[in-house]
């Protein structure tokens, strides 16, 4: 059973829209995603592509790549195509459990482009999980906590509706936040300061400047609002500035995190070894699936750095970074972020994720624990199935 080389691969674009007060939020929030981006549409929804791989004895493995544009720099009709045209051939025919051959083919044939891998890791990791039935954080080491902490994520708006955001939160258990900021220092200490008035000086509270700053803005931005105890700040400069990153973060005490500019295990070694950052964000598809995503915790634990899991992602990757968090629990200290179910109309899989009491429970289970929601899938598709055989 081990052994059962898999003989299809299937693939399909989704976009899932946000609810409508998530719209009316992003909306009427800075610019038109309620962030520090300057883009030029309004953020309406989540693009996915979903992967299903199925074996020759019919085992089934899901994967769920969120991807959007603005950061991302692909779409799910990019991705199905790199796959289809180039990185399929080297999962067709193979175990599941030669994952780590399969990646060296990946690497060796295909430059970055670690969200289609990521893609593909993680329906792999599904697969081979429920090809002896068990969880697949028993594959990855075992599960160290049944429950994830939770962090929400606020938008960049105007102050009293950031505020409503909040105490809806902390009656539902949260005790972590993010507030995106970007609109200059002014602002941002408004924004800091009547949040942390609001949840007390021992909730978690972390911002996001989703690059808005020039270094000298960025250091000036964070050192207004350190005096509020800010867990880390996210991306304050361009993704590809790590020069940026690295002389903002000798500068300040507080940690700087890259995430827009982390997509694969090189950008993280490199930050780090810059002194650029002491924390990274980490998505279901990057810095490459399940397998990236171990290493870079493991790597940022033995450099003594932090690590946060974060995504508006379906279900299929929220129940992801639930096992991940899970099986690394004694390496990640913040709280995880998972939007998707409060963001999304539909997270595509049958089961309800128990997100209770600020936390999420991990699902049970065979592989990621979760099914696909074909009737949802069917109706929220951008196209049909592609289909790849052996």
């Amino acid at each position: 059973m081990q052994r059962d080389p898999i003989v299809k691969i299937e693939l399909r674009p989704v976009f899932v829209p946000f609810t409508e007060m998530v719209r009316t939020h992003l909306q009427g929030g800075s610019g038109k995603v309620a962030m520090g981006l300057k883009v030029e549409d309004h953020w309406l929804g989540g693009d996915f592509l979903i992967c299903r791989m199925t074996t020759e004895n019919d085992v089934v493995g899901l994967g769920e790549s969120y991807v959007w544009l603005v950061e991302s720099g692909v779409s799910p009709q990019l991705m199905a195509d790199v796959i289809e045209r180039n990185l399929a051939r080297f999962v067709l025919g193979r175990s599941a459990f030669d994952i780590s051959a399969i990646h060296a083919k990946f690497d060796n044939n295909v430059a970055r482009n670690e969200m289609a891998k990521g893609l593909l890791d993680m329906a792999l990791h599904d697969v081979a999980a429920r090809s002896v039935g068990r969880p697949v954080h028993d594959l990855c080491g075992g599960r160290q906590i049944d429950r994830v902490p939770l962090s929400l994520v606020m938008p960049l708006t105007d102050v009293p509706t950031i505020l409503e955001i909040t105490r809806m939160a902390l009656g539902t258990g949260i005790r972590s936040f993010r507030c995106k900021l970007g609109d200059g220092c002014t602002r941002d200490v408004a924004i800091i300061s009547a949040v942390r008035d609001l949840i007390g000086p021992d909730a978690g509270l972390r911002v996001d400047y989703n690059q808005a700053y020039a270094p000298n803005e960025a250091l000036a931005a964070i050192e207004a609002i350190a005096p509020y105890g800010i867990d880390f700040a996210e991306q304050p400069v361009r993704a590809d500035d790590f020069a940026g990153m690295a002389w903002v973060q000798s500068r300040t005490s507080v940690p700087l995190m890259a995430h827009e500019g982390a997509f694969g295990l090189r950008d993280i070694v490199t930050l780090a070894e810059m002194g650029g950052v002491r924390c990274f964000g980490l998505n279901a598809e990057r810095p490459g699936g399940m397998t990236g995503a171990l290493r870079a915790i493991d790597y940022a634990a033995a450099r003594g750095l932090d690590v946060v899991l974060h995504n508006q992602c379906g279900g299929i990757g929220s129940a992801m970074l639930l096992h991940l968090h899970a099986a690394r629990a004694a390496n990640i200290r913040h709280a995880t972020e998972l939007q998707g179910h409060l963001m999304l109309e539909h997270s595509l899989i049958q089961e309800s994720i128990d997100y209770d009491g600020g936390s999420a429970a991990v699902p049970d289970g065979p592989g990621w624990g979760v099914t696909l929601d074909e009737a949802a899938v069917d109706r929220f598709a951008r196209a049909d199935w592609i289909t790849l055989k052996a």
